[in-house]
């Protein structure tokens, strides 16, 4: 019977490289979804944090995620970004897959904001899968810059007891 995989056989680098690191930690190479997911393999989104201005913008890619699904928070100095993505498909049964890349499920991100950031000074747009989250004056506020000092060529002394 023919394979009903129509990628069978074509594998890209980082396919490959997963499948033997794969092999070598567990000794079996059983695809990542038949694994229960825990808190270290959590679904992370990838986010870009940049100065414009003075202010601090925050972005995070949430292709596939609804608006309504996507959940900000600020408590204590930490903004969180929280939610999850669901795969729209009725049977997730991970063997009627032929390619499995995308994650799926609950997701949460958490930044430390400058010392002082006021909850009223953060704004946040969702548009085409990214959010935006603004706090303003956030980049201009800079740490106090503490000296090191280089020990490294005095000469070494040490006193018995």
């Amino acid at each position: 019977m023919p394979d009903p995989n129509p990628f069978s056989g074509v594998t890209d680098l980082f396919s490959e490289l997963s499948r033997m690191r794969e092999i070598g930690v567990r000794g079996t190479e059983h695809a990542q979804e038949e694994r229960q997911r825990t808190h270290a393999s959590a679904w992370v989104p990838p986010t870009d944090i940049v100065a414009d201005g003075s202010d601090l913008l925050i972005r995070v890619e949430l292709a596939g995620v609804r608006p309504d699904e996507v959940d900000l928070t600020f408590s204590g100095g930490i903004l969180t970004v929280s939610g999850r993505r669901l795969s729209g498909l009725a049977d997730e049964d991970p063997g009627r897959f032929f390619v499995r890349e995308r994650f799926y499920g609950e997701f949460r991100r958490s930044f430390t904001l400058p010392e002082g950031t006021d909850a009223a000074r953060i704004s946040a747009e969702f548009a085409d899968g990214l959010v935006e989250i603004r706090v303003a004056g956030a980049a201009g506020e800079a740490g106090t810059r503490i000296q090191v000092r280089d020990r490294s060529r005095e000469p070494e002394t040490r006193q018995l007891r």
